[in-house]
């Protein structure tokens, strides 16, 4: 299956994080592929080794503008397709990669190509906030995460063990 979380909301690394802690709990192998992150002080990149799986970033540590990306970024987007193609796991979480297609950073063809391939015992989810209508096309769930307000709106920090 190919699930798919997208929207102006927080939660869609997190709703795809609770389906890795629900597969791991079911002795299933887990595997993330982080694009466009490359935070190792977030608590889900702490946690995951203790709960069996490994995450992989692809990305600065900082924010980047996705209207102007630097080369660096194309570099880091096909590295981390580039392992994804490898990962052999029961679900496979591909974060961000909705916004790093759809920023041009991937290939759309190619992605949807590995999807369309995807074996059926292995579940997929893509995250991201924007995303290809053909990834949408092609899943068999599709959730969106729609903001309706956020702590940040009244300029509040992100909260460590909350937002990171």
């Amino acid at each position: 299956m190919i699930y798919v979380f997208f929207g102006k909301g927080g939660g869609k690394t997190i709703a795809a994080l609770g389906l890795a802690l629900r597969a791991r709990g079911q002795g299933k192998k887990v595997a993330v592929v982080q694009f466009l992150k490359g935070q190792k002080d977030t608590g889900e990149f702490k946690i995951a080794k203790k709960l069996g799986y490994r995450i992989f970033q692809f990305g600065r540590s900082q924010l980047i503008d996705l209207a102007h990306p630097q080369p660096i970024d194309f570099k880091l987007a096909l590295q981390g397709w580039e392992k994804a193609k490898q990962i052999k796991a029961d679900l496979l979480i591909l974060d961000e990669i909705n916004l790093a297609v759809c920023a041009g950073l991937l290939p759309e063809k190619e992605v949807l190509s590995f999807l369309k391939k995807n074996p059926p015992r292995r579940d997929i989810v893509l995250t991201g906030r924007n995303v290809p209508d053909s990834f949408v096309k092609i899943a068999d769930g599709v959730s969106e995460i729609v903001k309706i307000k956020h702590v940040f709106d009244r300029g509040i920090a992100a909260k460590r063990g909350i937002e990171y």
